[in-house]
């Protein structure tokens, strides 16, 4: 954050803040005053993580905003979240747009799960590096395929694409791929439309409060991990 504002303040005047006091809890509210900003000071001893030359060319104070806001969810106790921002223009970056950024940020988890799991990019059958480099430039090129379509599939039915299914988005892919194969292009275009309203009919809503443990249903198998290659065993169970 210091660096962020240390750039923007560079070469230009520093406004003046009117630094708000200790917030204080409120039952009933679920966003903080638009002005709530707070002071930060330059820390006297240098982190270990940052070099000497950033250091030094950091503010000796800096500016921030607190958002404010109450997390209720029926069945479940209140949650109280403090977001705090460089973004200090409250008529620019209101608090619901910063608060809704904040609750979407779990979905670069989420995409990164299902490059791995949805995609089976978990485990990689290349030996050398280079060659787990171009593995791995594959996935995200299917990946980035998969989400252009979906954004297409949310364009064209008023759908939003982040809230589309990814597996729902690949099946219907390899089920339509076959189809369009030696068509003339109208009818590519038309099926195209018809596979971007089968994904757009994935559309799934927002489940609020939905937990799931994160537990293995099936057991795994007794079996020992294949530490050598697959020849030199079977060698061994021949030579038995």
């Amino acid at each position: 954050m210091r660096l962020h504002q240390g750039r923007l303040q560079k070469g230009k005047k520093r406004p003046k803040y009117t630094v708000s006091p200790p917030f204080k809890k409120k039952k009933k509210t679920r966003k903080c005053h638009a002005r709530r900003l707070i002071l930060w000071e330059k820390p006297k001893r240098k982190p270990q993580d940052i070099s000497r030359e950033d250091f030094d060319s950091l503010p000796k104070d800096l500016v921030l905003r607190e958002v404010h806001c109450y997390i209720c969810i029926p069945g479940f106790r209140t949650k109280e979240i403090i977001v705090v921002t460089t973004l200090i223009d409250a008529v620019e970056y209101p608090s619901s747009d910063i608060l809704d950024l904040y609750d979407s940020r779990w979905q670069a988890e989420v995409n990164l799960r299902n490059i791995k799991t949805t995609l089976g990019m978990d485990i990689l059958s290349c030996q050398t590096p280079e060659m787990v480099r171009k593995e791995i430039y594959v996935y995200l090129l299917a990946y980035n395929l998969l989400r252009s379509i979906m954004y297409d599939a949310g364009d064209a039915f008023d759908r939003k694409p982040i809230r589309l299914s990814l597996q729902a988005t690949r099946q219907h892919l390899d089920n339509f791929s076959t189809k369009w194969v030696d068509k003339p292009q109208k009818r590519v275009k038309k099926i195209y439309k018809i596979m971007l309203k089968k994904i757009a009919d994935s559309y799934e809503k927002r489940r609020v409060g939905r937990v799931e443990p994160r537990v293995r249903k099936r057991r795994p198998k007794s079996y020992p991990l294949m530490q050598e290659p697959r020849a030199v065993l079977r060698a061994k169970m021949k030579s038995a």
